[in-house]
Protein backbone atom coordinates (compact mmCIF):
# COMPACT_ATOMS: atom_id res chain seq x y z
CA UNK A 1 0.00 0.00 0.00
CA UNK A 2 1.17 3.53 -0.62
CA UNK A 3 2.01 6.11 2.02
CA UNK A 4 -0.71 8.86 2.29
CA UNK A 5 0.99 10.73 4.61
CA UNK A 6 4.94 10.87 4.94
CA UNK A 7 8.07 12.68 6.33
CA UNK A 8 11.77 12.64 5.02
CA UNK A 9 14.54 13.82 7.24
CA UNK A 10 12.22 16.37 9.18
CA UNK A 11 13.95 18.43 11.26
CA UNK A 12 12.57 21.26 14.43
CA UNK A 13 14.93 22.76 16.18
CA UNK A 14 14.59 25.31 19.19
CA UNK A 15 17.28 27.20 19.07
CA UNK A 16 19.76 24.73 20.41
CA UNK A 17 17.23 21.88 21.47
CA UNK A 18 16.73 19.60 18.41
CA UNK A 19 12.91 18.61 19.17
CA UNK A 20 12.58 16.41 15.98
CA UNK A 21 15.42 14.68 14.61
CA UNK A 22 15.61 13.50 11.20
CA UNK A 23 12.43 11.68 11.51
CA UNK A 24 11.12 9.78 8.25
CA UNK A 25 7.89 8.83 8.77
CA UNK A 26 5.34 6.70 7.22
CA UNK A 27 1.77 6.37 7.07
CA UNK A 28 -0.07 3.73 5.05
CA UNK A 29 -3.92 4.78 3.40
CA UNK A 30 -6.73 3.39 5.84
CA UNK A 31 -4.25 3.00 9.05
CA UNK A 32 -4.97 2.77 12.18
CA UNK A 33 -1.66 4.00 13.38
CA UNK A 34 -0.71 4.77 16.84
CA UNK A 35 2.49 7.79 17.80
CA UNK A 36 3.97 6.37 21.21
CA UNK A 37 6.18 7.93 23.57
CA UNK A 38 7.09 9.21 26.99
CA UNK A 39 6.16 12.60 27.86
CA UNK A 40 8.37 15.21 26.11
CA UNK A 41 9.41 12.72 23.16
CA UNK A 42 7.80 15.32 20.94
CA UNK A 43 5.10 13.79 19.53
CA UNK A 44 3.10 17.12 19.62
CA UNK A 45 5.57 18.73 18.17
CA UNK A 46 5.81 16.20 15.16
CA UNK A 47 1.50 16.73 14.46
CA UNK A 48 2.59 20.63 14.77
CA UNK A 49 4.70 19.85 12.05
CA UNK A 50 2.35 17.44 10.11
CA UNK A 51 -0.02 20.10 10.15
CA UNK A 52 1.96 23.33 9.45
CA UNK A 53 1.05 24.40 12.73
CA UNK A 54 5.41 24.88 12.89
CA UNK A 55 7.90 25.04 10.36
CA UNK A 56 10.49 22.14 10.35
CA UNK A 57 13.96 23.32 10.17
CA UNK A 58 14.73 20.57 7.82
CA UNK A 59 13.15 18.10 5.93
CA UNK A 60 9.72 17.35 4.26
CA UNK A 61 6.35 16.54 4.74
CA UNK A 62 4.76 14.64 1.88
CA UNK A 63 0.67 14.14 1.23
CA UNK A 64 -0.53 11.38 -1.25
CA UNK A 65 3.30 12.09 -2.70
CA UNK A 66 3.19 15.48 -3.02
CA UNK A 67 4.89 17.84 -1.27
CA UNK A 68 3.14 20.34 1.33
CA UNK A 69 6.07 21.22 3.25
CA UNK A 70 5.07 25.03 2.62
CA UNK A 71 1.53 24.83 2.65
CA UNK A 72 -0.12 27.12 5.52
CA UNK A 73 -2.91 24.85 8.15
CA UNK A 74 -5.53 25.80 6.54
CA UNK A 75 -4.10 25.28 3.01
CA UNK A 76 -3.30 21.11 4.52
CA UNK A 77 -6.80 20.71 5.75
CA UNK A 78 -8.69 21.72 2.77
CA UNK A 79 -6.36 19.13 0.72
CA UNK A 80 -7.06 16.53 3.19
CA UNK A 81 -5.35 16.56 6.81
CA UNK A 82 -6.95 17.74 9.60
CA UNK A 83 -6.54 17.08 13.38
CA UNK A 84 -7.97 17.59 17.12
CA UNK A 85 -5.98 18.79 20.24
CA UNK A 86 -5.35 17.84 23.69
CA UNK A 87 -8.14 20.50 24.90
CA UNK A 88 -11.72 20.81 23.42
CA UNK A 89 -12.40 23.75 21.47
CA UNK A 90 -16.06 23.62 21.24
CA UNK A 91 -19.18 26.00 21.21
CA UNK A 92 -20.90 25.53 24.44
CA UNK A 93 -23.98 26.41 24.50
CA UNK A 94 -24.46 25.50 20.74
CA UNK A 95 -26.11 21.71 19.79
CA UNK A 96 -24.13 18.92 18.28
CA UNK A 97 -26.14 19.08 15.45
CA UNK A 98 -25.23 22.92 15.13
CA UNK A 99 -21.92 22.55 16.20
CA UNK A 100 -21.11 20.23 13.35
CA UNK A 101 -23.46 21.75 10.74
CA UNK A 102 -21.50 24.48 11.05
CA UNK A 103 -18.20 22.42 10.47
CA UNK A 104 -19.79 21.43 7.37
CA UNK A 105 -20.97 24.74 6.47
CA UNK A 106 -17.19 25.82 6.42
CA UNK A 107 -16.49 23.05 3.64
CA UNK A 108 -19.25 23.84 1.25
CA UNK A 109 -18.48 27.99 1.67
CA UNK A 110 -22.08 28.42 3.37
CA UNK A 111 -20.47 29.53 6.73
CA UNK A 112 -21.39 33.30 6.49
CA UNK A 113 -24.89 32.37 5.84
CA UNK A 114 -25.23 29.56 8.87
CA UNK A 115 -27.90 31.07 10.83
CA UNK A 116 -30.67 31.05 8.05
CA UNK A 117 -33.71 28.31 7.99
CA UNK A 118 -32.06 24.84 8.44
CA UNK A 119 -34.71 23.90 5.15
CA UNK A 120 -32.50 25.37 3.27
CA UNK A 121 -29.13 23.60 3.60
CA UNK A 122 -31.01 20.16 3.63
CA UNK A 123 -27.38 18.83 1.94
CA UNK A 124 -25.75 20.22 4.74
CA UNK A 125 -27.84 18.70 7.49
CA UNK A 126 -27.63 15.12 5.28
CA UNK A 127 -24.15 15.12 5.99
CA UNK A 128 -23.75 16.64 9.22
CA UNK A 129 -26.11 13.67 10.60
CA UNK A 130 -23.87 11.53 8.61
CA UNK A 131 -20.86 12.39 10.73
CA UNK A 132 -23.17 11.98 13.57
CA UNK A 133 -24.32 8.07 12.86
CA UNK A 134 -20.68 7.71 12.52
CA UNK A 135 -19.41 8.84 15.76
CA UNK A 136 -22.59 6.93 17.67
CA UNK A 137 -24.10 10.93 18.22
CA UNK A 138 -27.59 11.02 17.04
CA UNK A 139 -29.41 10.29 20.34
CA UNK A 140 -27.16 13.73 21.63
CA UNK A 141 -27.61 15.64 18.50
CA UNK A 142 -30.26 18.45 19.87
CA UNK A 143 -27.82 18.35 23.27
CA UNK A 144 -26.12 21.72 24.04
CA UNK A 145 -22.62 20.99 24.46
CA UNK A 146 -21.66 21.77 27.76
CA UNK A 147 -24.00 19.17 28.57
CA UNK A 148 -22.42 16.18 27.38
CA UNK A 149 -20.17 14.24 29.46
CA UNK A 150 -16.57 14.83 28.49
CA UNK A 151 -16.51 11.57 26.88
CA UNK A 152 -18.78 12.53 24.32
CA UNK A 153 -17.94 16.17 24.15
CA UNK A 154 -13.96 14.18 22.58
CA UNK A 155 -16.24 12.99 20.20
CA UNK A 156 -18.04 15.85 18.98
CA UNK A 157 -14.76 17.34 18.43
CA UNK A 158 -13.92 14.35 16.44
CA UNK A 159 -17.18 15.04 14.77
CA UNK A 160 -15.73 18.39 13.49
CA UNK A 161 -13.06 17.33 12.18
CA UNK A 162 -14.56 14.55 10.38
CA UNK A 163 -17.04 17.21 8.94
CA UNK A 164 -14.25 18.49 6.95
CA UNK A 165 -13.79 15.02 5.13
CA UNK A 166 -9.73 14.43 5.74
CA UNK A 167 -8.00 11.97 4.36
CA UNK A 168 -5.70 12.04 7.17
CA UNK A 169 -7.17 12.86 11.24
CA UNK A 170 -4.34 12.95 13.16
CA UNK A 171 -6.11 12.71 17.21
CA UNK A 172 -3.47 14.29 19.72
CA UNK A 173 -4.80 12.52 22.93
CA UNK A 174 -8.36 11.88 21.92
CA UNK A 175 -8.94 10.59 25.74
CA UNK A 176 -7.12 12.87 27.43
CA UNK A 177 -9.19 13.63 30.55
CA UNK A 178 -11.84 11.17 29.81
CA UNK A 179 -12.96 9.05 32.22
CA UNK A 180 -11.65 5.08 32.52
CA UNK A 181 -15.29 3.74 32.02
CA UNK A 182 -15.71 6.32 28.88
CA UNK A 183 -11.79 6.20 27.59
CA UNK A 184 -12.30 2.65 25.59
CA UNK A 185 -15.64 3.92 24.25
CA UNK A 186 -14.33 6.77 22.80
CA UNK A 187 -11.58 4.57 21.01
CA UNK A 188 -13.24 1.98 19.97
CA UNK A 189 -15.97 4.61 18.54
CA UNK A 190 -13.10 6.23 16.43
CA UNK A 191 -11.84 2.59 15.24
CA UNK A 192 -15.25 1.64 13.39
CA UNK A 193 -14.59 5.01 11.42
CA UNK A 194 -14.43 4.13 7.60
CA UNK A 195 -11.09 3.28 6.20
CA UNK A 196 -11.66 5.52 3.93
CA UNK A 197 -10.41 8.13 6.76
CA UNK A 198 -6.59 7.21 7.79
CA UNK A 199 -5.98 7.64 11.47
CA UNK A 200 -2.85 8.76 13.30
CA UNK A 201 -2.84 8.57 17.47
CA UNK A 202 -1.51 10.02 19.96
CA UNK A 203 -2.28 7.90 23.53
CA UNK A 204 -0.89 7.22 26.26
CA UNK A 205 -2.93 4.68 27.66
CA UNK A 206 -1.03 1.44 26.31
CA UNK A 207 -3.97 -0.94 26.53
CA UNK A 208 -6.05 1.38 24.63
CA UNK A 209 -3.25 2.29 22.05
CA UNK A 210 -2.94 -2.02 21.63
CA UNK A 211 -6.53 -2.14 20.89
CA UNK A 212 -6.82 0.49 18.48
CA UNK A 213 -3.72 0.17 16.09
CA UNK A 214 -2.53 -1.77 13.22
CA UNK A 215 0.95 0.08 13.90
CA UNK A 216 3.02 1.92 16.15
CA UNK A 217 5.64 4.15 15.86
CA UNK A 218 7.80 4.69 19.16
CA UNK A 219 9.24 8.45 19.11
CA UNK A 220 12.26 9.19 21.78
CA UNK A 221 14.28 12.37 22.73
CA UNK A 222 12.73 13.43 19.30
CA UNK A 223 13.80 9.99 16.94
CA UNK A 224 11.90 7.41 16.07
CA UNK A 225 13.54 4.19 18.04
CA UNK A 226 10.91 1.73 16.75
CA UNK A 227 7.98 0.93 14.36
CA UNK A 228 5.90 -2.12 14.29
CA UNK A 229 2.83 -4.03 14.85
CA UNK A 230 1.51 -3.53 18.04
CA UNK A 231 2.50 -6.94 19.13
CA UNK A 232 6.36 -6.96 18.19
CA UNK A 233 6.35 -2.87 19.63
CA UNK A 234 4.92 -4.70 22.93
CA UNK A 235 7.65 -7.10 23.35
CA UNK A 236 10.79 -4.84 22.20
CA UNK A 237 13.45 -4.63 24.62
CA UNK A 238 14.39 -0.79 23.61
CA UNK A 239 10.60 0.43 23.77
CA UNK A 240 9.73 -1.51 27.24
CA UNK A 241 12.82 -0.35 28.76
CA UNK A 242 12.90 3.69 27.77
CA UNK A 243 8.58 3.65 27.75
CA UNK A 244 6.69 0.89 29.06
CA UNK A 245 9.15 0.21 32.02
CA UNK A 246 7.35 -0.81 35.04
CA UNK A 247 3.74 -1.43 33.12
CA UNK A 248 5.64 -3.81 31.08
CA UNK A 249 7.78 -5.43 34.56
CA UNK A 250 4.48 -5.37 36.30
Amino acid sequence: MSAVLETKGLVRCFGRFIAIDQVDFRVQAGARHALIGPNGAGKTTLIDLLTGFLEPTAGDVLLDGEHVTRLRQHQRARRGLVRTFQINRLFPDLTVLESVLMAVNERRNLANRFWRAAGSFDAAVDDACAVLADLNLVEVANVRTRKLAYGKQRLVEVALALASRPRVLLLDEPASGVPAAESREVLETISRLPRSVTIVLIEHDMDLVFRFADRVSVLVNGALLAEGEPEAIARDPAVQQVYLGEAVDG
